[in-house]
């Protein structure tokens, strides 16, 4: 008995890695894919590898039905084509490799659903707890691992991957289901009895409510609960902060969705009207709320969509394979694009449709849950109570539950480990020279040029600029596309800065974030005017700075095609850095040239000096500044990062009681000699610098008197 309950336990987490095989595919796609059309700045074809996910429509042919059944390892491995992807340079050839393991992800798990559906076995039940333990293990890797997953594709050695590892795993665990042996040979039989023409019973009349509800299912999962720290950037609003830092109140999120998965058995419970009314209020807390309740409410979101999960795949499994799958992917594709319309309206065909209409995706998303639940209440509620009491069924359920814990204490454990770091009180680089030293750059999404993750590199080069404060603009990548990720977070914990995440990602911009080594007193998300194109974004932020209140703006404006925007979005800058009485600094991509309309709306208007106003080489990033005393500035190329340089100010802080309103700027440089060392620029960058990065334009710093 001990070496049978050894052996199913052993299949159960071979399983469970399978699933986290899935979980890691399906949440790198959307982020291979993004590569694409990021470069193109609109649809660029290669979309379709999206659609790879609705291979499971073959199960809708009998002969390929019962291959796929007697030979289910074959998918499985394709699936693990995703995983070992990341050996291949070649963006668009990784993507392929990718696109081929989401097809094997998702045939597998149609297939398994299918196969094992048959009734007294718990066979079924089994392989959705171990669907819901690879989530769940999922999710505790990205916690440990500053919310990347180690084994995406965008991964490897030199950022950070445990691709090999993760590999030679999936590879034991396709071993696993090759050499296992079926329970008992007379569920092939029962199954054979089971592999009905569609619509040849009345419980598979309800095939297109349960599909959407799968749908709506996987899309809430995956938008929302992949990542720990998803629905806390959702509820950010800024400082002081109202609602929760990602660590260590991620770990919530993994508790809500164990704890819902827990008690998925309670069919019954789980799918009574007034139960997806409580997942609904939820749904609506964290769309429409910030802080600590509109958290509240995603935790509440996620219990719920771990209590109904169990009872969705039910009713998949008991409808026609292929074409209930094949829906309910496309459904889920279609929510998918939805969830990106809504910020990419400029770029995409019918954007205006959708644009910033997160609360319609969220709508359509829990009316796919309500039809889901209502085709399993109505297929599976009827069952009697032994079915879900035997003695197989509470083996199954004690099995799984063991592993959903331990997950969730894993996710804790990985807390607890990055808590110290992630509250270590930063430390400015020059207090003794009241020095600030200011950065803008455009980060692309954290994605390099080849289509790997970036953060690594990232961190190197603010590390070796000595910044105190850095904007980073287009930076929001808690959304599908983007992997459902976090960033920032590695880069303020390995380098000890505060950081603002910015608007969050229901407010619908590409996102603005900044990092600061000074304590960040307040701040303010600003959405501005953007009437005819994409929103744009702000962060208005006031430091304490060696004793005195600064003033800080990161900002990213609209694009050229549309002058309204920039004019109106300029104009509101100019009025929020002129009504503020402290010193300023402003860091921003203007889209302007120097000296134009634009540029004296920004310096003129906001009562704001230009860094260098003799640099005229310049047209989407700039740095200003009123009441500290500048002292350099500097421009870095971008390396393989991105497709903009980095630009660096350094500052001068005014002692709290000295009074300079009436100080004006000298635009007489001096040479670097003119400062003692601690305030130069580092010597790292010059010549062929370091990584790709060196000063460039100039090809040495700038110094002012």
């Amino acid at each position: 008995m001990a070496g049978a309950n050894a052996a199913q336990m052993r299949h159960f987490l071979a399983d469970t890695y399978l699933s986290f095989v899935y979980w890691t595919v399906l949440t790198s796609l959307g982020l291979c894919i993004w590569y694409f059309p990021l470069w193109h700045m609109g649809i660029s074809g290669y979309e379709v590898a999206l659609l790879s996910n609705i291979s499971p429509v073959v199960l809708g042919v009998p002969c390929v039905r019962r291959v796929i059944r007697r030979h289910r390892a074959v998918a499985a491995i394709l699936g693990l084509a995703g995983v070992a992807a990341y050996a291949i340079a070649s963006p668009t050839q990784r993507l392929l490799a990718v696109a081929l393991g989401s097809a094997g992800v998702s045939l597998s798990f149609g297939a398994t659903l299918y196969t094992d559906k048959v009734q007294g076995t718990g066979r079924l039940e089994r392989d959705i707890q171990a669907w819901e333990a690879g989530l769940l293990v999922s999710i505790a890797v990205r916690m440990l691992f500053q919310t990347n997953n180690p084994v995406w594709p965008a991964m490897n050695e030199a950022n950070g991957g445990w691709n090999k590892t993760g590999l030679a795993l999936g590879v034991l665990a396709v071993l696993d289901v090759v050499t296992r042996r079926s329970d008992a040979v007379a569920e092939v039989h029962e199954a054979k009895k089971h592999d009905l023409s569609p619509g040849t019973t009345k419980r598979q009349a309800a095939w297109v409510p349960a599909a959407l509800g799968f749908g709506g299912l996987l899309f809430a999962l995956h938008s929302m609960f992949s990542d720990s720290a998803i629905i806390g950037r959702w509820s950010w609003d800024g400082y002081p902060a109202t609602g929760p830092q990602p660590v260590p109140w991620g770990g919530l999120v993994i508790t809500a969705l164990a704890a819902g998965f827990s008690v998925g058995h309670r069919a019954d419970l789980a799918t009574g009207m007034l139960w997806w009314g409580v997942g609904s209020a939820g749904a609506a807390l964290i769309t429409l709320v910030s802080g600590w309740p509109g958290f509240a409410g995603g935790l509440a979101l996620g219990f719920y969509l771990g209590t109904v999960t169990r009872s969705i795949l039910r009713a998949v499994a008991l409808c026609p394979p292929g074409r209930t799958l094949f829906a309910g992917m496309l459904w889920y594709n279609i929510l998918v694009l939805g969830h990106v319309w809504v910020v990419a309206y400029e770029f995409v065909p019918g954007g205006p449709l959708l644009r910033e209409r997160t609360w319609l995706i969220v709508a359509a998303t829990m009316l796919s849950l309500y039809s889901g639940v209502r085709a399993a209440r109505s297929s599976l509620v009827s069952r009697p109570a032994s079915a879900h009491d035997s003695p197989v069924a509470r083996t199954h359920r004690h099995r799984a539950r063991s592993v959903f814990w331990a997950a969730v204490v894993a996710g804790w454990a990985a807390m607890a480990v990055r808590l110290p770091a992630a509250t270590r009180t930063p430390v400015p680089f020059h207090p003794e020279q009241r020095l600030i030293t200011a950065a803008i750059w455009t980060v692309h999404f954290d994605l390099d040029n080849d289509m790997w993750l970036a953060e690594n590199r990232i961190i190197e080069a603010v590390r070796d600029l000595q910044v105190d404060i850095m904007g980073f603009l287009e930076s929001d990548t808690e959304r599908i596309i983007m992997g459902g990720r976090d960033w920032t977070q590695r880069v303020a914990e390995e380098l000890s800065y505060y950081v603002d995440y910015g608007p969050s990602p229901r407010k619908h911009t590409w996102g603005c974030a900044m990092i600061s080594k000074f304590p960040i007193k307040k701040s303010t998300h600003h959405l501005l005017p953007s009437p005819m194109g994409e929103l744009a974004c702000a962060i208005h932020a006031t430091l304490d700075v060696h004793g005195r209140d600064v003033d800080v703006i990161v900002s990213h404006n609209g694009q050229e095609e549309n002058p309204l925007d920039r004019k109106l979005q300029t104009t509101e800058l100019a009025r929020i850095m002129r009504e503020s009485q402290n010193p300023f600094i402003f860091t921003g991509y203007v889209v302007t040239k120097p000296h134009a309309k634009n540029y004296k709306i920004l310096f003129d208007g906001g009562r704001m000096h230009d860094i260098d106003p003799t640099d005229s080489d310049r047209w989407c990033q700039y740095i200003g500044y009123r009441g500290v005393k500048r002292v350099g500035y500097a421009r870095v190329s971008r390396g393989t990062i991105t497709d903009t340089e980095i630009q660096v100010g350094k500052f001068a802080v005014p002692e709290p009681n000295e009074d300079i309103s009436e100080w004006k700027p000298s635009y007489r440089r001096v040479n670097e000699s003119h400062y003692a060392p601690e305030y130069h620029f580092p010597t790292i960058f010059r010549g062929k610098g370091v990584r790709g990065h060196f000063y460039h334009v100039f090809k040495e710093p700038r110094y002012f008197e």
